[in-house]
């Protein structure tokens, strides 16, 4: 099924000449940030949400014990809701998170992500690796463990050099949610499953960091990579970020707003930065692409990898977000084919393994 891409992405697209798209196409890419639940495409949701209201409606009892967030989302979804702003996805998460609830749901949706990064179109994939994030849910249907195990099924599906999956910890976790969850994550890398990471993401305001050491210690200790989302806004804590660098973590999601003491210690260890281009500029991180700290870390040499984070919300595609680094300015960054490969490279270099 089809995924539409629009703004940014869909204007550095319409810029490029063939032989540049034929460039980028042909380039080895790896899709590193790319969480699970936004990044379903549009038509499957839509088809997934008429399937559950026709399920839930068997009864007025069942639709009457929805939350109101989960009916309006629903519904909206299967009234082909137009995604023009932020909030018109978030709004749709709760009935997401609703759709996705068994493992059957979740496998077509995880299905369908894996399908859109690593199915061949015109000759090409978006991705020649993608490593998947998603934080596990407890629901009346599966555990937690349950989760990953479904989301693994679809994952296995690839060869090891094109697909893997990241363990997500949200911020507001409880202690023992994150406690399963790495647990699950560590045991299933020892039996020799597909769990290759795990990451930091959530609310970047929420959550006490303190708290997360001894996850993240572990991961470590069990040979799994560790990428956290930081200092993803201005209100993210100076003490904060530092506290989060001193467990040193492999990748950091968005990085946006590190200060001089941050960066030296980032550029020390040498941590990639996972960029996200549309996302900054919708979110508004960041003023213009011409300001977004993708130039500074290029021009320090620094590992970075580019990524399309949410493709549901942002419209995106990761073609798309290797068009915004060719396509002449303002629309893009008007990068050289030698600088684009280089720092596809470092993405591909840059995965857990």
């Amino acid at each position: 099924m089809s995924h539409t891409v629009a703004g940014y992405a869909a204007e550095a697209l319409a810029s490029l000449t063939p032989s540049q798209l034929e460039f980028l196409q042909k380039l080895p890419k790896a899709e590193l940030h790319a969480h699970l639940n936004g990044s379903i495409p549009f038509p499957v949701l839509q088809q997934l949400a008429s399937e559950f209201q026709f399920q839930s409606s068997a009864t007025a009892e069942d639709t009457a014990a929805l939350p109101e967030a989960v009916r309006t989302g629903i519904q909206r979804l299967q009234d082909g809701v137009v995604l023009n702003e932020l909030h018109d996805f978030f709004g749709l998460f709760p009935a997401i998170y609703a759709i996705t609830s068994t493992p059957s749901t979740l496998r077509r949706a995880a299905k369908s992500v894996l399908d859109f990064f690593l199915s061949e179109k015109d000759g090409y994939s978006q991705a020649s690796y993608l490593e998947l994030r998603s934080t596990p849910r407890e629901t009346p249907s599966m555990s937690r463990m349950q989760y990953i195990e479904t989301v693994l099924g679809e994952v296995e599906q690839y060869l090891p050099e094109r697909a893997a999956l990241i363990v997500s910890l949200d911020r507001r976790m409880d202690r023992r949610a994150a406690t399963e969850c790495i647990e699950c994550a560590v045991n299933l890398k020892k039996a020799g499953r597909r769990v290759v990471g795990v990451d930091l993401c959530g609310d970047p305001t929420a959550g006490n960091m303190d708290e997360f050491e001894e996850y993240f210690r572990a991961a470590k200790a069990a040979g799994l990579g560790v990428t956290l989302h930081i200092a993803e806004v201005t209100q993210c804590p100076v003490s904060e970020t530092l506290r989060l660098l001193s467990y040193k973590p492999d990748r950091l999601g968005h990085a946006t707003f590190l200060d001089e003491e941050a960066k030296k210690i980032v550029h020390t260890e040498e941590m990639c930065i996972e960029i996200c281009l549309s996302s900054n500029l919708l979110c508004k991180t960041v003023p213009t692409l011409d300001a977004h700290h993708l130039r500074y870390y290029i021009g320090h040499n620094h590992p970075v990898a580019i990524c399309t984070d949410d493709i549901l919300p942002f419209r995106n595609s990761l073609l798309g977000e290797y068009a915004l680094l060719i396509a002449q300015a303002p629309i893009g960054l008007g990068l050289a084919e030698a600088e684009i490969e280089k720092i596809a490279k470092m993405g591909m270099e840059s995965r857990f393994r």
